[in-house]
């Protein structure tokens, strides 16, 4: 009966069970006790387990290694990983199940590198791990970004024959996607003989983290065309890879594929939903999404607030963060970024500086790099660029590129170029491999009349081999992605194209504005006015970011044509209208 009873998770009638076996005056056994234990390790009874573990000894159990397993677990789950180990230690004939059982317990409270330990402790007493075993181990290295590691268990499952075991594969997938390695990646999951929906899952979500969201839409059409119906994974990977290229109809349609219902009652769907609605600038279908999710957790209410503060609803945003509190909802990280990065769209700087005092002397959160970058970006885009300065130099780690960046921008706009040698010195340190560093740093020598300089970093680029990362910009038409480079004339409409990039420049000379630049943006929109509708609005997401020549060409297309362009870069959102810009040119 206890067995049964667990078996099906009922664990409180499970314990009620045993309790009435002892109340009758029976005594359990050693196969007793495995399940009795593992009903109040699921339901975090350390109190009662303390107890069994006193009548283990009592009965003298002490010494079975199913039990002392059982025991094992129940202290790892319950957050008491010392005792674990000591109950572990004390087992005189340790099995692959005890073994696998610490690995999850210290897995469980981020002791990773030690799960990895004891690992290597099970192969050298000769034990063979299972599935489980792996698995486990291999989340560890995942967790931690232990490529080292990982690959001698990926070499150690090849040489085993392990590889053959579908659950095994799919968690080297899982690893290798985490860790970057989308090639090792997608050789495994080519060579998997079964695959599951977990197995296609893996990769589709491998695929979006890793900034390939063509390939995981790919991937999830041919899952699609294998006969899987997505689960909550599969999807949440296909809404980023669409959230990422601005793809809406494809967001749409993806999302269609599952019942409605289930986005409401599934918060990591709802969110996915949602941030797929805000990146493609449809706040109001967003928010649409919120009000509908049944039980709103934190991660719910932090994508609203980012969702508006990026599409530059500041007030919106502000007021949702109010109704997160009003519902008792406690703000983390992540909420405090939203507000932030809202507060940076606008240059709210007072209020910048009020968010980010809450979060740290009111609510005791220790800011992260990101709030930092959030900041210096506020006050560098405010011209207050020694404030901007002083604050990377306070801050308790160092700033990473995406920082200086921030600054060099706030340097750029207001013409600081004795701060911007020194930035972009850092950035060359941080990001040697990062040829538009380079450039900038020679055009600032060159303005300031430094040609050897400008010249030496010029040379240093040619001995290199570098070159600038080209701009690439996406707009989707009629649910088909499409991709444009500069100068570049393989698309079939090409001719259409550059005819309409030829009229709008007239039309823009005739407004007295001089383009002075050709970015693959251009190209996107200009294909857009050609292929959409005049009611529709034109998505844009661009690799790099907007400069300001076409800042100012696009919002003048806007206004010459009538059409609302949205475009994403990877600085900001900018919803173009009329001739104006939801960033209100504060970009």
């Amino acid at each position: 009966m206890v067995r049964g009873l667990v078996s099906i998770d009922c664990f409180k009638d499970a314990i009620a069970s045993y309790a009435s076996m002892r109340r009758e005056g029976f005594s359990p056994t050693g196969f007793t006790f495995p399940f009795v234990l593992k009903a109040c390790a699921r339901l975090l009874d350390f109190r009662l387990g303390l107890k069994l573990h006193s009548q283990v000894v009592k009965l003298g159990f002490s010494c079975d290694v199913f039990v002392n397993t059982s025991l094992v677990s129940l202290y790892a789950k319950c957050g008491y990983i010392e005792d674990a180990l000591k109950v572990f230690d004390d087992i005189p004939n340790k099995n692959v199940v005890s073994c696998t059982a610490i690995i999850t317990g210290l897995i469980g409270v981020g002791k990773c590198r030690e799960a990895i330990d004891m690992f290597r402790k099970l192969l050298e007493m000769d034990l063979v791990p299972d599935s489980f075993t792996l698995v486990r181990v291999l989340s560890a290295c995942a967790v931690i970004g232990d490529l080292k590691n990982g690959e001698w268990i990926d070499r150690y499952i090849s040489e085993t024959g392990m590889s053959r075991n579908v659950f095994v594969t799919t968690s080297l997938v899982d690893f290798h996607a985490k860790c970057g390695n989308m090639e090792r990646a997608r050789l495994l999951f080519d060579e998997m003989g079964e695959k599951d929906i977990v197995s296609w899952s893996t990769m589709i979500q491998g695929y979006a983290s890793n900034g390939l969201p063509k390939q995981a839409l790919e991937l999830f059409h041919n899952m699609l065309d294998h006969g899987l119906k997505p689960d909550c994974y599969a999807m949440v990977g296909a809404l980023s890879a669409c959230a990422r290229l601005g793809a809406l109809e494809l967001g749409e349609w993806a999302s269609s594929l599952m019942n409605i219902d289930e986005f409401s009652i599934n918060p990591v769907l709802g969110t996915a939903l949602i941030d797929m609605y805000a990146k493609c600038g449809s706040m109001t279908k967003a928010y649409d999404v919120f009000k509908g999710i049944r039980a709103k957790d934190r991660v719910v209410w932090n994508a609203e607030i980012s969702g508006l503060a990026m599409n530059g609803h500041i007030p919106a945003a502000f007021a949702v963060f109010g109704q997160m509190q009003k519902y008792g909802i406690p703000p983390d990280g992540n909420t405090f970024v939203g507000l932030l990065c809202g507060c940076t769209h606008a240059g709210l700087v007072n209020e910048g500086r009020q968010y980010f005092n809450i979060m740290v002397r009111i609510l005791s959160l220790a800011p992260t790099i990101e709030h930092y970058g959030c900041m210096v970006d506020l006050l560098s885009r405010a011209g207050l660029l020694d404030e901007a300065h002083q604050l990377i130099k306070s801050m308790p780690m160092e700033a990473n590129a995406v920082v200086w960046g921030s600054l060099l921008g706030g340097c750029r706009l207001h013409r600081d170029t004795q701060l911007a040698e020194h930035v972009l010195k850092k950035l060359v340190e941080l990001e040697p491999w990062n040829a538009g560093n380079y450039v900038q740093l020679s055009n600032i020598y060159s303005a300031s009349h430094k040609w050897d300089d400008a010249e030496n970093v010029r040379s240093l680029m040619g001995e290199r081999g570098m070159t600038k990362l080209r701009g690439c910009s996406w707009i989707e038409v009629c649910g088909i992605v499409h991709e444009f480079l500069v100068g570049d004339t393989s698309h079939p409409l090409s001719e259409g194209i550059y005819s309409k990039l030829s009229e709008l420049d007239k039309d823009l000379r005739a407004a007295g504005y001089v383009p002075t630049t050709d970015h693959s943006e251009k190209l996107a929109v200009a294909f857009g006015l050609i292929s959409t509708g005049p009611a529709e609005v034109i998505r844009v997401v661009k690799n790099l970011r907007v400069c300001g020549d076409c800042h100012e060409a696009i919002k003048l297309i806007s206004k010459i044509t009538g059409r609302e362009i949205i475009v994403r870069d990877t600085n900001r959102f900018h919803c173009f209208s009329g001739g104006t810009c939801s960033c209100k040119d504060y970009w």
